[in-house]
């Protein structure tokens, strides 16, 4: 938290999520969309207590797998599961002349690895950003890149609000791109509005939560090549998306999961590419709620595991069967499916 302080594309965009965008459907996936649901696989990473740990997905076998003490945010498995990218936070403090003063958040991006953890080391980690603004990673699986929101202001001692844009870069940490262009003009730092949170398919179709006044306004969708698409016409497609937040796309790219950020409504959704129909799939036990952070979904996109709010991980089905409590109530947050083994 930071101190106080009309082209053709466009319209086809508009038509084509627009649309879809009424409101949400209270019913469950009936079984028959759903295609064959298995017995869930793989494994999931998760932050308990500010560090990063990995279980079984039937919450067996709850490891250690990186002791750094700050750890927040959305994690990511590499593809080949062999280390999960996650985000270190902190605090930038100023004492400034003239009673000027206050501090704002700071964030880079790790990876930690399980190899590691399997030799006892779990207090090694490598750095991959070293810009104080980078967190909430996913992994693009359609290009092999990291998607990542950036904070452009982060590293300015002065600044007092955030300047948030979405970026891409490969495996190593090079090759940065940002992926809209609004970054190029002054705007006014009173009336910020971002794309952050964003998720990607293997197509490119990017997903994403717009910001407006440095609050959650509603969850967007735009196809490839969609994200330099104007401001003014990404807050008509949030528009059928207000309190939709943490969007997360299934590996087979039928689905984004997220988080219906309500406290009279708040629950887990699962929505088709288009908006055109969204689906129950969770409602947390009276007295707490899910996080706001985005869930994962299992490599064959038939099954998604999150958080509460009383810090327990979960899974359940697409249908919203199976729904199986992994961890306890206490300080896990932010799990992370494997990826498929290729």
């Amino acid at each position: 938290m930071y101190r106080k302080a009309t082209r053709p594309l466009v319209l086809f965009v508009i038509l084509a999520f627009a649309a879809g965008m009424s409101a949400l459907a209270a019913d469950k996936l009936p079984p028959e969309n759903a295609g064959t649901i298995g017995q869930p696989e793989g494994k999931i990473a998760f932050i308990r207590d500010k560090n990063i740990w990995y279980m079984n997905v039937d919450g067996s076998n709850q490891t250690l797998l990186c002791e750094v003490a700050n750890a927040d945010s959305r994690l990511t498995w590499t593809p080949d599961n062999k280390s999960v990218l996650f985000t270190r936070k902190g605090t930038y403090d100023l004492q400034g002349p003239d009673m000027m003063g206050g501090h704002h958040k700071v964030y880079d991006l790790f990876y930690a690895y399980l190899d590691s953890a399997a030799n006892g080391n779990t207090m090694f980690w490598r750095r991959i950003t070293d810009d104080l603004g980078s967190r909430d990673p996913d992994w693009s699986l359609g290009d092999n890149k990291i998607l990542f929101t950036k904070d452009l202001s982060a590293k300015y001692a002065s600044a007092s609000l955030p300047d948030y844009k979405i970026c891409k870069m490969n495996p190593d940490g090079s090759g940065l791109e940002i992926l809209r262009k609004e970054w190029q003009v002054v705007e006014n730092p009173e009336d910020k509005k971002f794309l952050i949170f964003p998720t990607i398919s293997t197509k490119g179709e990017l997903a994403f939560v717009y910001f407006e006044n440095l609050q959650p306004y509603g969850l967007g969708v735009v196809p490839p090549g969609g994200a330099n698409i104007s401001l003014d016409s990404i807050k008509i497609l949030a528009d059928g998306g207000k309190k939709c937040v943490a969007p997360a796309w299934s590996p087979d790219g039928k689905w984004i999961a997220y988080v219906m950020n309500d406290i009279n409504a708040n629950a887990l959704y699962i929505t088709t590419p288009d908006r055109k129909e969204n689906y129950l799939v969770f409602e947390p036990p009276v007295g707490t709620y899910i996080y706001t952070i985005a869930p994962s979904f299992s490599p064959d996109s038939k099954w998604i595991t999150f958080a509460t709010t009383d810090g327990s991980v979960w899974i359940v089905d697409i249908t919203g069967n199976g729904t199986k409590r992994l961890t306890p109530s206490g300080l896990d947050k932010s799990p992370a499916w494997s990826k498929a083994v290729k």
